[in-house]
């Protein structure tokens, strides 16, 4: 590369497809990513890896990464980082479509289509008209959907940060049993810097971290008892089965007496809860928003 190359820009660059009303929305929601990845730099830097808020998005895991990458977004170079209000694609002509990074056509670019000016909120509506961390989409604030744009643009990502869980309840379960993914996660740096926000910030003390739905947080455990009581059936069937052989073989041999024993529950048919699963998105070339 040439010295060119490497020249510090601090602002965002919007293509000039964007009109006077898409660049103020779009300035302001890159303005709140910006805010919202400082303060959860901030919050690990103050806190370290210790407090409940990283342990519940975390782990254990260092802390040095996470706060390398809410760092880039923050003071890296943006000279890399364009973003256009055009369709040049014609993903924008899709349903619920609020925008898309483009990928092999245009690595450091991302469309913004006009469903995003519609529909995602700003900060100052943090914890508002019902919004919770655990039961809303990360795209609910415009800040947090360009937070996780910026993540995809080899500049800010570095084809590092991916999508590696599905929704809330694989984020949780990722900080407990696979951290080693949760700080180049996308889907989790966003969610911390939402709920650290919250609780500092927007309703300080209280926040709107939200619970799991009943029904998320019961059908593993419903499941494993599910899998167990049928294994448990089987096993019966099987000793009723075995019983009636029993009884016929005395009715042949009348001298022997056959005897079985009842089948009992054992540990090991509870079904281990899966590991989460590593998605690529790397072969993803289009990001579809919810």
């Amino acid at each position: 590369m040439s010295a060119g190359d490497h020249e510090m820009v601090d602002e965002f660059v919007i293509h000039p497809s964007c009109n006077s009303t898409e660049t103020i929305q779009l300035r302001k929601g890159l303005a709140d990513a910006v805010t919202l990845a400082q303060h959860a730099k901030q919050h690990i830097l103050r806190y370290g890896n210790s407090s409940d808020h990283y342990r519940k998005y975390f782990g254990k895991a260092p802390s040095g990464e996470a706060i390398g990458y809410y760092e880039k977004v923050v003071n890296g170079n943006k000279a890399h980082a364009l973003f256009r209000c055009d369709n040049p694609d014609g993903n924008c002509d899709l349903p619920d479509y609020g925008g898309h990074w483009r990928g092999e056509n245009a690595t450091n670019e991302t469309v913004i289509c006009p469903l995003s000016y519609e529909t995602r909120r700003p900060l100052e509506q943090m914890c508002a008209f019902g919004y919770t961390v655990a039961e809303n989409e990360t795209n609910t604030y415009f800040g947090s959907d360009l937070l996780h744009r910026l993540y995809h643009i080899p500049t800010f990502g570095e084809g590092h940060v991916e999508h590696f869980t599905e929704d809330f309840a694989g984020a949780l379960e990722q900080a407990k049993h696979n951290a080693t993914y949760a700080t180049h996660d996308s889907d989790v740096l966003q969610y911390f810097a939402l709920e650290t926000y919250a609780y500092e910030v927007a309703v300080p003390g209280v926040g709107c971290p939200g619970a799991l739905p009943e029904s998320d947080s019961v059908t593993e455990t419903h499941s494993s008892s599910a899998v167990a009581t049928e294994t448990h059936s089987s096993s019966a069937v099987a000793t009723e089965t075995h019983s009636s052989s029993a009884v016929a073989m005395e009715t042949h041999n009348p001298p022997a007496v056959v005897t079985t024993a009842p089948s009992q529950g054992h540990p090991d048919d509870q079904v281990d809860s899966p590991t989460p699963t590593v998605t690529d998105s790397a072969s993803a070339v289009i990001d579809v928003p919810p």
